[in-house]
């Protein structure tokens, strides 16, 4: 009972992140907040190469940019 509590905290938790993340980083919205909500923690690495995708996108492959 415990475990799924847990399990279940964790993956709203994962979600939530994922949405506050994706309004920050100009991405999809309900597709990140959805798949937080199926895939939970699991999801992080795609999340991150993603996120810098979106960045190669955004700022071009021949600039350089800073990282706060």
């Amino acid at each position: 009972m415990l475990v799924g509590l847990l399990i279940v905290t964790s993956f709203l938790a994962s979600s939530l992140y994922y949405y506050v993340e994706a309004v920050k980083n100009a991405m999809g919205k309900k597709r990140w907040l959805v798949g937080g909500m199926i895939m939970g923690p699991m999801l992080l690495p795609m999340f991150t190469i993603s996120k810098k995708v979106q960045l190669r996108k955004t700022v071009g492959f021949d600039s350089c940019y800073l990282r706060p």
